[in-house]
């Protein structure tokens, strides 16, 4: 029954065990990092990047920001980047698949470059998973794609209904980064309370718009691959930004009580 009703929505698992494979790790992986930052136990970037601390944690190697940052993107960035030329002229849908998978990782290198201020450090023990993450993503999303060709389409298209959501997603995420980053002056590096936008509502605005953003992304490829990944994002994301709030509610006495962590009046 359940198996009959994703048929309508997703194209049929593809013969590739690592494809397959894939599917369940991405989901299982992400879900337990999830988990994991409700436990308090992060992944060492943003805010968190000096928790956690162990009797090693002196000989673990640093890096700043800003290059832990471009670590973490710039594989899946040429990742989704080399897909046009491995998998070149294929169908409308594979086409916007690797056009939308690409802007995202090219905004986020954007981001890293222009637009982000910074106040701490990554260690490398974290950022090596996170780049591993996001390029075997992107690999493995484009090639999922290119393994659909000659497939019957679902019967319920969802193409563009994601490409709505895609840009929702990408323009929400970048404007809320934008006023993460005008929140500090020339030389500051201090927290504070985010304000404007969304964050009115929640403290993560910016992961919300992520997620709306893999939902698109999921929607025009329709492969159960790309939902796998997308779930198990919102899983993690859900527990970053719970994590978050509560760092917030722990270091500021003024912190709005009625703020969410991502999902508006509800979690």
């Amino acid at each position: 029954m359940v198996m009959s009703v994703l048929h309508n929505f997703i194209f049929p698992p593809p013969p590739s065990l690592v494809v397959s494979a894939m599917s369940v790790i991405s989901f299982v992986a992400l879900t337990n990092s999830g988990l994991s930052e409700v436990r308090g136990k992060h992944l060492k970037y943003s805010k968190f990047w000096n928790v956690n601390k162990g009797g090693n944690s002196q000989r673990r190697i640093k890096l700043s920001s800003k290059a832990g940052m471009l670590l973490l993107y710039t594989p899946a960035f040429l990742a989704a980047a080399a897909s046009f030329w491995f998998f070149p002229h294929q169908s409308l849908r594979s086409t916007i698949l690797q056009s939308a998978v690409t802007f995202h990782f090219f905004k986020r290198i954007f981001e890293v470059l222009f637009i982000h201020k910074y106040s701490g450090s990554m260690i490398l023990d974290s950022a090596i998973p996170i780049s591993l993450s996001y390029f075997l993503s992107a690999a493995t999303m484009t090639y999922a794609q290119h393994l659909t060709q000659g497939l019957p389409e679902p019967p319920i298209n969802l193409l563009y209904p994601g490409i709505v959501l895609f840009v929702v997603g990408i323009i929400g995420n970048f404007y809320h980064h934008y006023l993460l980053s005008k929140l500090r002056g020339q030389g500051e590096k201090e927290y504070k309370i985010p304000k404007g936008g969304m964050f009115e509502f929640v403290i993560c605005p910016h992961y919300l718009f992520e997620i709306i953003g893999f939902y698109g992304v999921s929607f025009i490829s329709q492969t159960l691959y790309a939902f796998s990944f997308t779930i198990g994002t919102t899983f993690y994301l859900l527990g970053r930004s719970y994590a978050t709030r509560r760092w917030y509610l722990s270091k500021f006495e003024d912190f709005p009580k009625d703020v969410k962590a991502i999902i508006p009046f509800v979690f």
